[in-house]
């Protein structure tokens, strides 16, 4: 199969939940409102900022279906699908498939890793052959995962064994590894940048897209950043990024993910706290974030409503 490239900004959304920790259905719609007003491509639901691997089996069935059932026109649905073992991977990549998914992504599996290239590529094969009719990207994280892998290796290591495969997100400082998945792949895979705080030295290493959580409320602001460098303006490029590495190191003073939710109610999508062993910011927490944010101008540059 040649599937359809996913590029542009690839939003990770956070999974909204009610204060008593159950799911948040009527949050999404709301959520992929914003996303699609602040021309985000795609969402890639269930992943590292969705909290996959905090819900069931069956909230993660729930999750993917509620976002195919508010997709909004022209935005496409990537479904996380990856966890510890193959047999519940492939259960949610059937599901994606049969809910009308464009596509789906695994993480390697972190508790018992594989080995080699050989053993991750013969996980992502099983994974990715339940939905043999969606594009499979495999998800390139060995900050979270242990998994050090270089993404070429990984590549390097595929020949025909995934036939779907469309690429890679690639969630990692290592731009050697990128460039040289980005080589080996040439026009056949997708290679995704992952990192939010360096998307700029992705784009100039020709990443077609990216995929990250800061997409869901500073979206305008990294397509000012994708915007300057298409044009060659590199000085606000680099300003932009500038920008985006000031409120990003705020983010992760305050938690990262837990932040980041904090953010979206701030900008009024309120996704509700985290779950353990997440924690969330207490109010005065979330107010000093406020005020830390406001200090810099986040807001001016934030996502629209």
């Amino acid at each position: 199969m040649t599937p359809q490239p996913i590029t542009g900004l690839v939003a990770a959304p956070f999974t909204p939940f009610q204060s008593d920790g159950n799911l948040a259905f009527d949050t999404i719609p709301r959520l992929a409102g914003c996303l699609a007003k602040n021309r985000v491509s795609a969402a890639f639901v269930c992943g590292t900022t969705g909290e996959g691997v905090s819900l069931t089996l069956g909230e993660r069935r729930k999750v993917a279906g509620a976002w195919r059932d508010t997709l909004p026109d022209g935005m496409k649905l990537i479904v996380h699908v990856g966890g510890f073992n193959i047999g519940e991977s492939q259960e949610l990549a059937r599901h994606a498939q049969a809910i009308g998914a464009d596509a789906i992504a695994s993480i390697a599996p972190s508790f018992f890793k594989p080995a080699g290239p050989e053993a991750l590529v013969a996980w992502c094969a099983k994974v990715a052959s339940a939905a043999p009719e969606l594009p499979f990207y495999y998800y390139h994280m060995p900050a979270m995962t242990g998994v050090r892998i270089p993404a070429a290796e990984f590549l390097a290591q595929v020949n025909d064994q995934i036939p779907n495969l469309a690429g890679i997100k690639f969630t990692d400082e290592n731009l050697v590894d990128f460039e040289r998945a980005r080589a080996w792949g040439k026009n056949r895979y997708t290679i995704l940048f992952g990192r939010d705080e360096r998307l700029l030295s992705g784009l100039e290493r020709g990443a077609p897209g990216a995929v990250g959580s800061t997409y869901n409320y500073a979206a305008p602001h990294f397509h000012r950043i994708i915007e300057a460098q298409a044009s060659g303006n590199v000085d606000e490029a680099r300003k932009h990024q500038q920008q985006a590495c000031q409120f990003i190191d705020i983010l992760n003073e305050f938690g990262g993910l837990p932040a980041g939710k904090a953010i979206m109610k701030l900008i009024g999508v309120d996704c509700g706290p985290v779950r353990l062993p997440l924690t969330s910011l207490d109010p005065a927490k979330e107010n000093e974030l406020r005020q830390r944010l406001q200090a810099i101008g986040f807001f001016e540059y934030a996502s629209q409503l």
